[in-house]
């Protein structure tokens, strides 16, 4: 009896003991995060609980990367910070449950989006995004993270307007805190056989309550306990008032949990040097948020840190995400009682520490040494993610500045040496991109009025991009036309000759030399 078994790949061999054990230790892990996600967006530990079962499940079995986790997040949770904000401003007496209703309605349709991409096939896009936007989001991210934790630190955590804690209280709880971030930090120097998240959360669960001591745990915020994920429709008014509302933060968390999603794909491909399908990833993430808006959860996407677990414990297919999400929802419908007297200060210090992991401690390094364009991108979406909660308004907003930054740079590359041979004809030879934004400079290069009557433009060492730099060269011609000069293009490509108002009397073939690419224009 072979002692691999393919399952859901027949490409893929499966190892039972070690999926199995590692999908445990993902379960394990997950539970104190999804709760801590929940809180930190404000809604109840199940609606965390649920979504992590559900996004691991459909992912896990429909996923385009086998062996990533997916599950509820905090660039999900933050995105619904936003959008409770509203909520409340709109009706201060609403209740939680109510709340809750607008945040399934938001996954679904977050869904819905994010299953268009897949099919549309345009998870290809995250090609566009640059480093220094995803330093920026991915910091932004983490100082959201850290500073939903201080209400932590309050006397009720729940109420935004209860004051800091004080004396014995405030010293416990921070010491407490301290105490798990210590051993989640240094449990991994000394051995890595058990998460060292769990034994932080295990240990400090062991102090309080041998110990005895006075501080919140989750059944103080609320309840956990839960059987199988309860299947209804979202109460919310069917309007349109109702969908311009909720759609704006829909597309957010599509756009969170899709750009999230692939660089957890892009980075377990690296370390397992194998090769995801990103738009199978986005299809998979659809129906997994739209399954998790139907069955009572937050929705989610793919998540770094457990991802990475996973593929450090071994697992690379499928069976390691099955059982963590299997296993979770055992720890719900059996198991709620123990995960209720989970103290506060063990998710706390574990979120801190989740903060500390996500933020690219290295950009800093690299602020002398990168442009300082890129440092600019870098902050700004860092400075919109953090002060707007708007997550995917920031990455376009770095990628628009960053493709500005890339044009106007590639438009002072545009240079033309210059010489006249001994037959009098004078040669432009023409380096760097021709496109919109170096046509002015291109224009100033040549000297209509004073050129000799025969002019030759050498573009072997230059390309054409656009239709902007086509009527450049049309506009160019015209000029020596009418002063009744001779003008010659030579090494265009083929399409540039087609688009050329003149092309049979001002351009020289050459179709050994001359360049074959396309020039971008709307019919192609």
């Amino acid at each position: 009896m072979k002692k691999y078994f393919n399952l859901f790949d027949l490409t893929q061999k499966v190892n039972y003991r070690t999926e199995v054990l590692s999908g445990l230790t993902v379960a394990l892990a997950l539970v104190p995060e999804a709760v801590a996600f929940s809180l930190l967006a404000g809604l109840s530990p199940l609606t965390g609980l649920y979504a992590a079962f559900v996004m691991g499940l459909v992912t896990a079995i429909l996923g385009g990367r086998p062996g990533m986790i997916s599950g509820a997040t905090g660039a999900v949770a933050v995105v619904f910070v936003g959008l409770i904000a509203v909520l409340k401003q709109q009706n201060p007496d609403i209740s939680v449950d109510e709340i809750t209703q607008y945040v399934f309605a938001t996954v679904i349709i977050a869904g819905v989006l994010q299953i268009l991409v897949g099919v549309l096939r345009l998870g290809k896009l995250m090609r566009l995004v640059p480093h220094p936007v995803i330093f920026g989001f991915v910091n932004g991210l983490a100082i959201i993270i850290f500073m939903s934790q201080l209400s932590q630190f309050t006397t009720d955590s729940t109420d935004p307007n209860a004051p800091w804690m004080q004396g014995t209280q405030l010293v416990t709880f921070l010491g407490l805190v301290l105490l798990s971030m210590l051993i989640i930090w240094g449990l991994p120097k000394l051995t890595k056989v058990v998460p060292a998240a769990l034994t932080a959360i295990l240990v400090i669960f062991g102090l309080v309550y041998f110990l005895e001591i006075d501080t919140s745990t989750v059944g103080d915020i609320a309840s956990v306990q839960g059987g199988f994920p309860p299947l209804h429709m979202p109460a919310i008014p069917l309007n349109l008032d109702t969908f311009l509302l909720i759609f704006p933060y829909a597309a957010i968390v599509a756009g969170v949990g899709l750009i999230e999603s692939l660089l957890t794909l892009n980075i377990v491909d690296e370390i397992t040097e194998t090769r995801g399908r990103g738009n199978k990833e986005a299809v998979a993430q659809g129906i997994a948020n739209v399954f998790s808006g139907f069955l009572s959860g937050m929705g989610g996407c793919a998540m770094i840190g457990q991802s990475l677990i996973n593929i450090s414990s071994g697992a690379r297919a499928r069976l390691s995400g099955i059982v963590a999400a299997i296993m979770l929802l055992v720890f719900v419908m059996f198991g709620s009682n123990l995960i209720e007297k989970l103290p506060m200060a063990a998710l706390t210090g574990l979120m801190i520490m989740v903060s500390i992991g996500t933020f690219e401690w290295a950009s800093l390094k690299t602020f002398k040494r990168m442009p300082k364009s890129d440092v600019f991108v870098m902050i700004m979406v860092t400075l919109i993610t953090v002060f707007l909660h708007n997550l995917a308004l920031a990455v376009i907003i770095g990628v628009i500045i960053a493709a500005l930054v890339f044009a106007w740079d590639n438009a002072k590359r545009i240079r033309a040496r210059k010489h006249i041979d001994e037959n009098g004809v004078k040669h432009y030879e023409i380096y760097g991109p021709l496109f919109f934004a170096s046509i002015t400079a291109f224009n100033e290069k040549f000297d209509v009025l004073n050129d000799p009557n025969e002019v030759i433009i050498d573009f072997e060492e230059s390309r054409v991009v656009d239709m902007s730099a086509i009527e450049a060269l049309n506009k160019l011609t015209e000029r020596y036309h009418k002063v009744g000069k001779k003008i010659h293009l030579k090494h265009l490509s083929a399409d540039c000759r087609a688009l050329l108002k003149n092309a049979d009397k001002i351009i020289d073939v050459n179709v050994m030399e001359d360049p074959t690419y396309k020039v971008v224009v709307d019919k192609i």
